[in-house]
């Protein structure tokens, strides 16, 4: 059962809703009911003008960020390995922004289709189409494949160019990739002396 307490000790972490993860159901199911949560009716029990037009009920996104408060941050793992497409990977993105995430993360990291570049994609303009609507900035954390400073570049880039300077720092935007930073001290090494040492020199935990 999750309480107030709870969620202001510890990181709270939502993967297409509780009872997907109670009844350890498919992601993708989830989110198409999620989904049908969330776009299924307005304020007063009318269907949404438009596709743009999200209408926020009882779901549960929604319920744990009004525990939140103002006194912790909302984090929504999409799982996008399990959801197939790049169009309902966006979906995906909207419904948990909207619901009232402050950042949207990749995955887990802990199944073998985790980050790429063109879901990234997809998400970073999610969150670019919500800021120019509300003026509201949210966090994006691409997590798992992550694993080089070459690979880690291209990733701020697109930072960079879609939502601009401000996103690049850790409070919006974090790489979700423990490897990575093992690459990042063997680069740094690298600079420092000229030559590239063995990984057996860096710490694998």
């Amino acid at each position: 059962m999750i309480n107030k307490k709870m969620l202001m000790s510890s990181a709270m972490v939502i993967a297409l809703g509780l009872s997907a993860l109670q009844a350890n159901a498919n992601p993708a199911a989830a989110l198409l009911a999620l989904q049908e949560t969330v776009l299924s009716k307005g304020p007063n029990g009318e269907a949404p003008a438009a596709a743009s037009s999200i209408f926020l009920n009882d779901d549960e996104i929604a319920k744990i960020k009004e525990l939140c408060g103002n006194q912790a941050r909302l984090k929504v793992i999409l799982e996008t390995g399990e959801i197939g497409t790049l169009d309902d990977v966006r979906r995906a993105s909207d419904i948990a922004i909207y619901a009232g995430a402050d950042f949207i993360k990749t995955s887990t990291g802990k199944i073998g289709s985790a980050a790429s570049i063109p879901v990234t994609l997809t998400m970073l303009y999610a969150i670019k189409d919500y800021y120019l609507k509300t003026g509201t900035m949210i966090g994006m954390k691409p997590a798992g494949g992550i694993s080089t400073s070459k690979l880690a570049i291209h990733y701020l880039v697109m930072v960079k160019e879609i939502l601009g300077n401000a996103w690049l720092s850790n409070k919006w935007f974090r790489f979700g990739a423990s490897s990575l930073a093992n690459d990042v001290l063997l680069q740094l090494e690298k600079q420092r002396t000229g030559v590239y040492q063995s990984k057996d020199y860096i710490s694998i935990d």
